[in-house]
């Protein structure tokens, strides 16, 4: 993941964002490639064209804060991403390595949710840990351990997300802002390196550079068993464990959404009572 001018890299993709109307200039008609031109940041930003163009290929290396916060606003980018943009500009990035290991705490906390899913997620966005309830809702995929890989790899998924292309925008925007906070985090680079090869996709969404932290959402859903379900998604951060989230879902009481989480539940509570029987008869065939 690391690169020689991710800086240059990361202007380039935010600049082709920006449409011409949404920063204030004319529109001159049709344009050879999307978004606005070097010499238009430049003046939104009020530098030199020469010097913005040696910024993007990286031939100036140390712009100072005030260039930097000048940049962030001719390219409209939200408070993540400019935090993003400080980040490379000045060289300044986390030194913390990313948490894999769920605290026994955090898990009594997580399990004893029993009204709501919840699950523990990690900074490369795998799946560290989960109720019953989360389970459950995710239980029509192959494999409930990484949700970018669930996304874009488990053709199911286009299914349970009513709005897949909105679901992989975020998911993916949210690998980007962990990617910022953990530049060298080896779990992240396996994820990206994979998803890069195996979904084109992946892949293009992650070109745009979008850097967008995950922090709460409406979510909707179509569960095999349930059917449509609308919940509210909140990703709490764990601050003693970096980079992981407790993510929970809730509904508005007396809705449509609270009433699935009933059946929900009930579903999740027979797994476990299924599961717990079938405990023991396994045993005594080990045991025969």
């Amino acid at each position: 993941m690391e690169r020689e001018n991710e800086l240059g890299d990361y202007l380039r993709a935010r600049r082709a964002a920006v449409a011409p109307a949404d920063a204030g200039l004319p529109d001159d008609g049709p344009r050879r490639v999307p978004g606005l031109r070097r010499d238009e940041v430049a003046l939104l930003a009020g530098v030199s064209t020469d010097y913005y163009i040696r910024l993007e290929q990286g031939r100036e290396r140390h712009p100072s804060e005030q260039v930097l916060r000048a940049i962030a606003g001719a390219l409209r980018l939200d408070e993540a991403a400019a935090a993003h943009l400080f980040r490379l500009g000045r060289s300044v990035f986390g030194t913390a390595a990313a948490a894999t290991t769920v605290a026994p705490e955090l898990l009594r906390l997580m399990d004893g949710m029993r009204e709501v899913p919840a699950f523990v997620v990690g900074a490369a966005q795998d799946v560290l840990a989960a109720n019953a309830m989360a389970k459950e809702l995710y239980d029509g995929f192959a494999r409930y351990d990484n949700l970018l890989r669930m996304i874009f790899l488990d053709p199911y998924a286009r299914e349970f997300y009513a709005d897949w292309d909105r679901a992989a925008r975020i998911a993916v925007g949210n690998l980007r802002a962990s990617s910022s906070q953990f530049p060298k985090d080896e779990r992240i680079e396996r994820v990206v390196g994979e998803l890069s090869v195996r979904s084109p996709a992946f892949t293009g969404l992650w070109a745009r550079y979008e850097v967008r932290p995950r922090t709460h959402e409406d979510k909707h859903f179509r569960h095999p068993r349930v059917g449509e379900i609308r919940l509210h998604f909140e990703a709490l951060a764990v601050t003693s464990a970096p980079g992981q989230h407790l993510s929970v879902y809730s509904a508005e009481p007396g809705s449509a959404g609270a009433d699935a989480l009933v059946l929900l539940r009930r579903l999740s509570e027979r797994e476990t009572v299924s599961a717990d029987r079938s405990a023991p008869a396994e045993e005594e065939e080990l045991r025969a």
